[in-house]
Parts: C-alpha cells; sequence; structure tokens
C-alpha cells in the first residue's frame, strides 16, 4: 500500500543519497531544536538503533537518540535494534502522533520487529512531543516559509488525514 503521491516518491528513487540524508539531517536537526527534550523520555532506549523503512520508498532511516544522529541508505536495512515499517505517511503520521500505533499495526499497515520496549518508549516519547512537520519544513524555507508549509498541510491533509483518522 502506496499512500505517497508518485510526484514524491519519484525524486528518492534518483535522488542522490548525499542530498536525501542531507535533507533528512535538516528536518531532523530543526525537529530536534524545535523539540530538545524528545529523546529524554526514552531513558535507557536513548542508545537503540531504530530504523525506520518505509514501503512505498526504496530508503531506511536509522536513528540513535544518544548521539542524535540520523543516517539514510537504499538497498537492503541496515541492521536495527528496534525497526517499523509501513507507508511514509503514516511513519511522518506517527511522528506528529496524528495516527493510532496500536490500530495501525494490528490492521498490519505498519510492522514492527525488534525491541519491542524500545519501540513503545519512542512511541510514548513522540505521543507528547507536538511535532508539526509542515512547520518544522517550513522553518526551513526562508522566505518562502508560508508558501512550504501550506503545501507541507495540505499534502498531508490529503493523504494522511483521509487514510486515517486522528486518535487524540
Amino acid at each position: 500500500m502506496s499512500l505517497l503521491p508518485p510526484f514524491f516518491a519519484k525524486p528518492a528513487d534518483i535522488a542522490p543519497i548525499w542530498l536525501v540524508e542531507r535533507m533528512a539531517r535538516l528536518v531532523f536537526s530543526g525537529v530536534l531544536k524545535a523539540h530538545p527534550g524528545l529523546f529524554e523520555r526514552l531513558g535507557p532506549y536513548q542508545q537503540v538503533r531504530y530504523g525506520f523503512s518505509p514501503t512505498d520508498l526504496p530508503l531506511h532511516f536509522i536513528v540513535v537518540p544518544e548521539k542524535c544522529s540520523l543516517s539514510v541508505s537504499r538497498g537492503q536495512a541496515p541492521s536495527a535494534d528496534a525497526r517499523i515499517g509501513g507507508p511514509l505517511v503514516l511513519l511522518l503520521g506517527l511522528l506528529e502522533g496524528r495516527c493510532d500505533a496500536d490500530a495501525l499495526f494490528f490492521s498490519r499497515d505498519l510492522s514492527v520487529t525488534g525491541d519491542m520496549e524500545a519501540m513503545l518508549a519512542l512511541r510514548n516519547a513522540l505521543d507528547d512531543s507536538a511535532i508539526d512537520l509542515p512547520s518544522e519544513l517550513g522553518a526551513l524555507a526562508g522566505p518562502f516559509s508560508p508558501l512550504v508549509s501550506g503545501v507541507a498541510r495540505y499534502v498531508r491533509a490529503k493523504t494522511l488525514e483521509a487514510r486515517v483518522p486522528a486518535w487524540n
């Protein structure tokens, strides 16, 4: 199942991995700057290697909270202590706390492997974070902030909210 519009998926197929990683790191850094205590709630799970594998993109993301690091790869998924896979839109919805992770897991829209306690700790940390990705993207766009934020909100509404109702 893919919820991602093709005009977003195609560039991820052809863009150099260094460029994709650079863009992902910019957004990641912006989120951490706006939410500096995000990983503190993880406690002993800060050292876990969390893997995120969108099923509709040929990419894999590894986040190590303890190091505030993010890496991106293509091909076979790199090793991770805990991994979640599913459509990118749903993974981003989870990041923002806009989706019910349990419902998506039990409906098989998401797959979770590895350290379930670590993944639960991450979910709990994200649930209270109030991350707003369109705002984070807009913050990176300088004078184009209103345009970028508006487009991102529109895409989110058309892809995520039409598919999965908010749970909180």
